[in-house]
């Protein structure tokens, strides 16, 4: 039996007690900067607000054309996407406003900023001030002694009950919300994400299981295995043993149904049906794909069997043996001369000449060129630097991508922008920032300084 001299273990519980205590103090003092950061990001969409109603900005502009141009401001002077700001600025409203001993708790460290956003984000339904009112006490004293995590739950419940709106229109309003999105992860995957009804999207997992359990179980299980019963919704959720078919040596198949539900669902998505020859590797075949990509492959990568990594704008790098796959699908190529020194485009080789200049300008720029954004090229317009009926030439060095949003704050906002021999866009504010935009081959490859 280990014994520990009581004075080392007070000693030790002291120092415990010391770190935990400041950890405690530094939690509430960055508790009472996030509440005076939402005060702050409010008082700026207050006094964008305010400036829409100035007679100096353009009527022909967007509603929202004021708050985007601070938005935008903030986003450059902290490095972030302004859309990431606005929305900030439209949750920090909501908080401020709607929310007022939310704030106060924030503010006085009883609650962290999680505890804060749980709140808001399941009240902001409740119209009613006196049902809303009576939902954040409630809340509150939920949030005072649970984690974010508890919270969660309990304050659906809580807002659910609290709400007099009714429930169909509650849902009505949510629907408005639904979505698809696309968030890149490591090691070439990248993740799919939708909401909607939520007896639709249970009906698609729920259709998705049935076909994969039907594929691992269609001739694809050894004999010995089968169960009795013919039930193929007995698989289990673990690796599932395989034959390829009756006439072949039996093999395995190490996937995972969670793996299977994935190739059924891009099966379904890319081709429209799913089967088990469809549906028999572990990655869909890349033929399937007819969405706009953008590929960048090294000759010897290509042509020689390299290993030279290929890049897929908008993503990052992916195997060599796809990118030779997808290119021998395709039905053409554009060969990009690229600068051994900064890996900048210097050309592309096609013959018609205003084809050619969008081809460079989508191989330079890859995404909107407004400083953090990333819009993909799809959703972007080709802008001239200097506008056309101001004699601006209809080159390379004057035309550049930017998405609907920024291409329409270049234009009815006071931001203003020049672009460089190098491709370069330097944006400047209203309040007089400037920001660089540096092509996005630039800044990959720049050589390092020695």
């Amino acid at each position: 039996m280990v014994t520990t001299d009581p004075h080392t273990a007070r000693a030790e519980r002291a120092v415990v007690g010391e770190i935990v205590e400041a950890l405690v103090d530094r939690r509430r003092r960055i508790a009472a900067l996030q509440a005076e950061e939402a005060e702050l990001l409010h008082a700026a969409q207050e006094f964008a607000l305010a400036q829409r109603a100035t007679p100096t900005v353009d009527r022909h502009a967007p509603d929202d054309i004021t708050v985007r141009s601070v938005a935008a401001e903030i986003g450059a002077a902290t490095r972030q996407s302004d859309r990431t700001v606005q929305t900030r600025m439209d949750d920090a409203a909501t908080l401020v406003t709607r929310f007022p001993a939310t704030l106060t708790a924030l503010a006085e460290g009883r609650i962290s900023r999680a505890h804060a956003a749980v709140i808001a984000d399941a009240g902001v339904r409740v119209t009613d001030d006196h049902a809303r009112a009576a939902y954040e006490a409630a809340a509150l004293a939920v949030a005072e002694r649970e984690t974010a995590g508890r919270l969660r739950p309990a304050a659906r419940r809580l807002a659910d009950r609290l709400d007099p709106a009714p429930v169909e229109d509650r849902h009505r309003v949510a629907c408005r919300e639904r979505r698809v999105w696309v968030a890149d992860r490591d090691d070439g995957i990248a993740e799919l994400g939708l909401t909607g009804p939520a007896h639709l999207v249970h009906g698609v997992f729920d259709r998705l299981t049935q076909l994969a359990k039907a594929i691992a179980g269609n001739g694809r299980r050894p004999v010995a295995d089968a169960d009795p019963a013919g039930e193929i919704g007995a698989i289990p959720d673990g690796t599932i043993p395989a034959a390829v078919d009756a006439a072949s040596a039996p093999t395995t198949d190490t996937r995972r149904l969670d793996e299977i539900r994935v190739d059924v669902a891009l099966d379904l998505l890319l081709c429209g049906h799913a089967t088990a020859e469809a549906s028999n590797d572990s990655i869909p075949a890349a033929d399937a794909i007819r969405a706009r990509v953008q590929i960048t492959v090294p000759m010897t990568t290509l042509i020689a069997d390299g290993e030279e990594p290929a890049d897929l704008t908008g993503y990052g790098t992916i195997d060599p043996a796809l990118a030779r796959e997808i290119a021998g699908s395709t039905p053409g190529w554009d060969r990009l001369l690229i600068s051994p020194s900064t890996g900048a485009v210097l050309a592309v080789d096609r013959y018609r000449p205003s084809r050619e200049q969008l081809r460079l300008l989508r191989a330079r720029d890859e995404h909107c060129r407004f400083p953090g954004c990333r819009q993909p090229l799809p959703r972007c317009d080709v802008d001239h630097t200097i506008a056309r009926e101001h004699d601006g030439p209809t080159t390379v060095t004057n035309l550049a991508h930017l998405c609907r949003r920024h291409h329409t704050l270049k234009h009815h906002s006071a931001w203003r922008v020049r672009q460089r021999a190098d491709g370069t866009l330097e944006w400047t504010s209203p309040g007089g920032r400037v920001h660089d935009d540096r092509p996005a081959r630039t800044l990959v490859f720049e050589p390092p300084p020695f």
